[in-house]
């Protein structure tokens, strides 16, 4: 093809697709190096290491500032804002985000995301109010709080998305770890960081220096999306997305096809979401047990994060199982393995919840976390990213998302009240949130089992072929679907020449990317 390089033995060559352009052949078949095929996933995916920190270390940063301002903070509308107003600003942050990132581009949308979260982050760590006010101090601090909300939310269908893109140029049977490692273990990582540092912070300031304690724990959260800068603006779109950009949307079409799966998928993440909330119940019995009540803020920063530490083996188990036998029985057998141990836990929680055994109650809690990584913690975010096209992915994504982060706003309102129906009865005040948690583990892993689709390591594409050949049905011109630099190199291969969307599959594989 005059002015178009073809692809030479050597280069992902194949009697298929030797005289193919590089734009044209199958992914994982465009003449790259190792690096080449797998900064590009890094680069997208581990920005969620700043959701886990930043989300995180509030947590401690709560704990500080009440100590510090004492009534003035817990008898005002601040305790809450502070700790939880970013999810509000993640909520929105991931639909517009969702939206920008399908109409505009990955490329950019991430870009702006990376900059809200270095510029709020600091902003965040040198709150000021007019004149020195306290209350001015919780109100800036609060501002802040939503808009790096919003740049935690755009990391999700803007990041997330682009990395699942970006992992269909990795090696077969690798492509799923490699979302998993830069995305939920990020996440998990960043916890613990996230816990970690306030520790480290408390023996190096003690606790008569906290004010500078937690506007430094603040601050180190620019660190994360400053050190992905240089490579995000690097970062070229994800070729998936550079063939299949949709240039004018059908949302009755699109939503005609996509609307069950985006309820499935939105669904299991919401009980997700809500689930979590009542497993903190445990770590609260277990840590009264192990820290006296004139223990050092150090030593329960300590203990929080051990908690923390449960969740990373169990991440790094599910990203090797989402290879071995797929994202979405692995999202089931996490799932209705966690609400097993739930059960279990429940039944004789008046025995564990006891000094004696406390020891026993942490190794059993640990494997219920870790079940739940393995599970939906790890799958969740891929399911919701390989079930739907390109085209549409990054609002697709970025709705199941957001119903998951309103899983978590409801299960604050709601567990409460659980807890309360168990009256002045301390086993029947932990044991009641674990039941409904752990029957909805077994309900999602039902929903998963019977209504999500199978899930391969090549997915991404036949879902786009698939999704491209109902739009053909339905008289969409889908020779408009591309990137405009896309058309331009069609042009230069020359005319007639059309874009191949379909992997090189036979027997199983083709016959396993069909059930799609």
């Amino acid at each position: 093809m005059d002015g178009e390089k073809t692809i030479q033995e050597g280069e992902g060559y194949t009697p298929d697709n030797r005289h193919m352009s590089v734009h044209e052949v199958p992914l994982d078949a465009v003449p790259k190096t190792r690096w080449e095929r797998s900064w590009p996933t890094i680069a997208c995916g581990a920005g969620l290491f700043s959701d886990g920190y930043l989300n995180g270390v509030i947590g401690s940063v709560n704990t500080m500032l009440k100590l510090i301002y004492k009534d003035e903070y817990t008898k005002s509308s601040a305790q809450s804002n502070v700790s939880s107003i970013a999810f509000a600003g993640t909520v929105l942050g991931q639909l517009v985000f969702g939206y920008l990132s399908d109409h505009w581009s990955r490329r950019h949308s991430l870009l702006i995301s990376t900059i809200i979260l270095i510029v709020f982050a600091a902003l965040g760590a040198g709150s000021y109010g007019a004149g020195g006010s306290v209350q001015g101090l919780f109100a800036a601090l609060t501002a802040y709080r939503f808009i790096l909300g919003i740049g935690i939310g755009g990391e999700y269908p803007a990041g997330s998305v682009a990395c699942a893109e970006s992992t269909g140029e990795l090696k077969r049977g690798h492509r799923n770890r490699w979302f998993i490692c830069f995305t939920n273990l990020s996440i998990d990582v960043g916890f613990v960081v996230a816990a970690i540092v306030p520790m480290i912070l408390m023996l190096i300031f003690t606790e008569h220096h906290m004010r500078a304690a937690w506007r430094v724990a603040l601050g180190l959260g620019v660190i994360p999306p400053l050190s992905l800068l240089y490579l995000r603006i690097k970062l070229q779109e994800p070729e998936e997305y550079h063939r299949n950009k949709m240039n004018h949307y059908p949302y009755w079409m699109i939503l005609k096809f996509y609307w069950w799966r985006l309820i499935i998928v939105s669904l299991i993440w919401f009980i997700y979401d809500f689930s979590t909330y009542s497993f903190g119940i445990y770590s609260s019995s277990w840590l009264a047990f192990l820290l006296p009540s004139d223990a050092p803020l150090w030593k329960t920063f300590g203990w929080n994060t051990v908690i923390n530490l449960f969740y990373v083996p169990g991440a790094v188990i599910g990203a090797f199982l989402s290879d071995w036998i797929g994202p979405k029985y692995c999202l089931i057998l996490g799932v209705t393995l966690q609400g097993i141990i739930g059960f279990i836990m429940t039944a004789i929680y008046k025995h564990l919840d006891q000094p004696s055994q406390v020891g026993g109650f942490v190794v059993i809690y640990g494997i219920f976390l870790a079940l739940g990584e393995i599970g939906p913690g790890d799958n969740i975010g891929l399911v919701a990213s390989k079930t739907s096209a390109t085209s549409v992915r990054g609002m697709y994504y970025g709705i199941a998302a957001a119903c998951g982060k309103i899983g978590a706003f409801v299960g604050n309102y709601v567990f409460p009240e659980i807890i309360k129906a168990g009256g002045d009865d301390v086993i029947k005040q932990g044991q009641y949130p674990f039941y409904v948690s752990s029957s909805l583990c077994i309900f999602s892993g039902l929903v998963a089992f019977f209504c999500l689709p199978y899930i391969g390591q090549d997915t991404i594409t036949d879902e786009d072929e698939r999704f491209r050949l109902y739009l053909v049905e339905h008289g969409y011109d889908v020779s408009t679907l591309g990137t405009k630099k896309y058309h331009e190199e069609k042009n230069v291969a020359g005319p007639g020449v059309e874009p191949t969307l379909v992997g090189f599959e036979t027997g199983k594989e083709a016959e396993a990317g069909s059930r799609v």
